[in-house]
C-alpha cells in the first residue's frame, strides 16, 4: 500500500498515512558529524527518501511556486527604492535613461480631447493637470485636467485596449476664467483651482459642487499647494506678490456667494513676498508693481515650512507660518525664514541678468532633500532642500521654457518632466537619480544623465504630471496624451517609423544635458 509523505508545520517531520509519527521514528535531516570531523558553520542538510508515490511531487510544488511568485517590475522596484533613500550621496544610482526613452504613446488609447463648453469650437486648450495621490500609488489613475474656460475634467487614465471606447469622464465648471493650476487634497475628496479671476476655489469630487471660496488675492492666482501634515490647510500665490495661507476650518467671516458657498479669508498673508518691481518714473504717485509668485511649495524636511519663488529671479524663500508677528492683527509674515544664498539664474548668463523661476518641484526617495526648479532661462536647476542653495544646473537643446510651462517629480523620484513653450509639441523627460551625488560635489563638472525629448503634439505642452507608470502631457492644440513605457514596442517603431507613425508616438534621438 503507497504512503503519502506528509511535512507537518510546526515540527517539519514526516507522517506516513493519517497520523503522525513521533520525532524518534523519523531520520534525521540533518547529518551527525562524525568524532574525527570538524563540525561546520552550516551544516549540509539531507532530505529524506520519499516513498514510491511521492515520485515528482517536490516539482509540482516548484512550478505551483514560480507560476504564483509576485513579478516585480522596474517601477515597482523603483517604487520600493524610493522608500528608502540612499544612506550616503556618494552611492551611486545606475542610470535609467533606457527606460526614459521607452516611453511612448498610442494615437488610438493613450490621447483625450479637451472639449469646448462653447457652441463655436470644439476643442479647448488644457492649463493645468495633476494626478490623484491614490495614482501615484499604484490606484485608480484619476487625472484632474483644467481648462482655458475654467472647467475641471475628471480622467480615467486606466491603460485600455486599442479602440476601446473611452470610459465616462466627469467634468464641472467652478470658474468662468482660465484655471493656471489644480490639486487634489491628501485624501483626494477635494480639487483647488487657482484662477484668472483672482479667486481659489474648492470643489467635491464626488458631487463636483462648489464647497469654499477663498477670495483675497488682486491678481490672478498662479499656484496651489496642500499642506501633506493636514487635509485642511493649503497655501496659494497670485500675480500680486502674496502668498496666503488658509485653513477651511476656520469659519466664514464674509456673506457667501447667492447660492450659500461660503467665502473664506486667509488665516496668514505674505505681502511681497518675492519683493517689488522698482518703478522708473519720477513721479511719486506711481507705485511700484510687486513681483509675481510662480511656485509654492511644502517641504517634506521640515514641518510647517513653505518654499516659494518668483519671477524675477532664482532666489528662492522659505516661510516658517507658525511664526506671524505677534502684534499684527493682520497676522503678517515680514521676513522669510531663509533665502537662497546665490542666485542660479545669473551664474549661467554671459550678462548676469537675473531669471525667474517658472516651476518649482520637490525630489522623493534617491532625490530626497532636493529641490528642481525650472528657469525662464529654459534650465533645469537643482537646490538643496536645507540651505535652498543652487548646486547644478542642465538643459537641453530644444528646450523653450515659459511662465506657463511645468515641471513635475515621477513618485519613484527618479525622474523627471518639464514641458516646452515651442511650437514642436515637445516634453522632456530628466534622469534626476545621480542628482544627491552631484550636488555633494558641487565642483565636480560630471552632469546629469542624458534627457530624452517625447513629441506627440502640437503647439506649446504646458501641464505634465506623474503616476504610476504613467507621464501625462498637455499641449496647446487641446489634446492630453499619456505615455507610458514599453521597450518592444518602442523597438518596433525604431525598426518601421514610417509605419509605426500612424499608430503611435515617441521618444527622439536623446541629447546629453547642457550647462
Amino acid at each position: 500500500m503507497a504512503h503519502q509523505c506528509v511535512l507537518l508545520n510546526s515540527t517539519n517531520t514526516l507522517s506516513h498515512g493519517n497520523s503522525p509519527s513521533t520525532l524518534e521514528d523519523v531520520p534525521l535531516k540533518r547529518r551527525p558529524p562524525t568524532p574525527d570531523e570538524t563540525p561546520a558553520k552550516r551544516p549540509c542538510l539531507t532530505r529524506p527518501a520519499c516513498h514510491d508515490g511521492e515520485a515528482g511531487s517536490n516539482g509540482d510544488a516548484e512550478n505551483f511556486i514560480k507560476s504564483n511568485a509576485h513579478r516585480h517590475t522596474i517601477f515597482s522596484l523603483l517604487q520600493t527604492s524610493s522608500r528608502r533613500p540612499p544612506s550616503s550621496s556618494s552611492r551611486i544610482i545606475l542610470p535609467s535613461r533606457l527606460i526614459l526613452q521607452s516611453f511612448v504613446s498610442s494615437h488610438r488609447s493613450d490621447g483625450f480631447k479637451c472639449s469646448s463648453l462653447a457652441d463655436d469650437t470644439f476643442v479647448t486648450p488644457p492649463y493645468a493637470c495633476a494626478f490623484s495621490y491614490g495614482a501615484k500609488r499604484c490606484g485608480t489613475p484619476l487625472l484632474a485636467v483644467a481648462t482655458e474656460e475654467g472647467s475641471v475634467s475628471v480622467l480615467d487614465t486606466s491603460k485600455r485596449r486599442e479602440w476601446d471606447f473611452e470610459p465616462q469622464r466627469t467634468t464641472f465648471q467652478p470658474h468662468e476664467n482660465g484655471i493656471f493650476d489644480v490639486k487634489w487634497s491628501l485624501d483626494d475628496s477635494m480639487l483647488a483651482t487657482a484662477s484668472g479671476d483672482k479667486s481659489t476655489r474648492i470643489s467635491s469630487v464626488e458631487t463636483q459642487n462648489l464647497l469654499q471660496l477663498l477670495q483675497t488675492h488682486t491678481g490672478s492666482v498662479k499656484c496651489i499647494a496642500w499642506d501633506p501634515s493636514h487635509r485642511d490647510i493649503l497655501s496659494t500665490g497670485s500675480r500680486d506678490g502674496k502668498v496666503c495661507v488658509w485653513d477651511l476650518r476656520i469659519a466664514s467671516s464674509r456673506a457667501g456667494l447667492g447660492d450659500g458657498v461660503p467665502v473664506l479669508q486667509p488665516v496668514i498673508t505674505i505681502h511681497d513676498a518675492h519683493g517689488q518691481m522698482k518703478s522708473t518714473s519720477r513721479r511719486r504717485k506711481l507705485t511700484p508693481l510687486p513681483r509675481s509668485v510662480t511656485s509654492v511649495l511644502y517641504t517634506g524636511t521640515r514641518s510647517h515650512a513653505l518654499i516659494s519663488s518668483g519671477s524675477f529671479d532664482g532666489i528662492l524663500k522659505l516661510w516658517d507660518i507658525r511664526l506671524p508677528v505677534p502684534d499684527d492683527p493682520k497676522r503678517q509674515i515680514k521676513s522669510p525664514c531663509a533665502s537662497s544664498p546665490d542666485d542660479a539664474t545669473t551664474m549661467n548668463s554671459p550678462t548676469c541678468r537675473p531669471r525667474g523661476i517658472s516651476s518649482l518641484c520637490a525630489g522623493f526617495g534617491p532625490t530626497s532633500g532636493l529641490l528642481f526648479a525650472l528657469g525662464a532661462d529654459s534650465r533645469l536647476y537643482t537646490y538643496s532642500s536645507p540651505s535652498l542653495m543652487p548646486v547644478e544646473a542642465e538643459t537641453h537643446p530644444n528646450l523653450r521654457a515659459s511662465f506657463y510651462v511645468r515641471l513635475a517629480s515621477s513618485p519613484c523620484g527618479r525622474w523627471l518632466a518639464s514641458g516646452c513653450s515651442g511650437k514642436n509639441g515637445s516634453s522632456f523627460l530628466f534622469d534626476v537619480s545621480n542628482a544627491a551625488r552631484l550636488s555633494a560635489s558641487p565642483h565636480s563638472r560630471k552632469s546629469l544623465a542624458a534627457a530624452v525629448e517625447l513629441r506627440g503634439q502640437t503647439g506649446e505642452v504646458g501641464a505634465v504630471d506623474w503616476a504610476y507608470e504613467t507621464l501625462a502631457t498637455c499641449a496647446d492644440d487641446g489634446t492630453v496624451r499619456l505615455w507610458r513605457p514599453n521597450y518592444d514596442v518602442y523597438q518596433k517603431c525604431l525598426s518601421d517609423p514610417d509605419a509605426e507613425r500612424w499608430n503611435w508616438s515617441w521618444s527622439q534621438d536623446a541629447y546629453p544635458c547642457e550647462r
